[in-house]
């Protein structure tokens, strides 16, 4: 995958800042998450806790929808930031929401860590045999 050093620090930039915007008043865990989409743009989400802890939303799913809701149908990277300063993995589910656009397992992810710095993994490292349409 080829991104301009720019798309990068972009996405860190913007995750930070979702980061800041999330509302964790129960687990006080605040994620943010900048999509690029396929066309370039950038897309942004924060998780939203409920007391009805099942209906919170993660980060990385907000702003998939968000990418959605403005014509997206690819995304190429994730830069994803947490307010522990430590890396930190999406879930199974959001894995799987964004395999549905990126099939092929092209998707950057980059995690902010205040000690290790950045780290880039692949959709296909993360999310080694998705549920596929086709699987079934």
């Amino acid at each position: 995958m080829d991104f301009k050093p720019v798309d990068i620090d972009t996405l860190i930039k913007r995750s930070r800042h979702a980061c800041e915007q999330a509302y964790a008043p129960y687990s006080g865990f605040k994620v943010g998450a900048a999509v690029l989409g396929g066309s370039g743009g950038i897309y942004c989400g924060c998780n939203v806790e409920n007391a009805s802890y099942g209906l919170s939303i993660c980060a990385e799913r907000a702003a998939v929808a968000r990418a959605i809701c403005d014509g997206e149908r690819s995304i190429r990277a994730i830069a994803i930031s947490n307010s522990t300063g430590k890396a930190s993995p999406p879930c199974g589910a959001c894995r799987q929401v964004l395999y549905e656009f990126a099939p092929e397992g092209e998707i950057l992810f980059i995690y902010l860590d205040t000690i290790k710095g950045v780290e880039t993994y692949t959709l296909t490292e993360l999310l080694p045999s998705a549920f596929k349409l086709d699987s079934i």
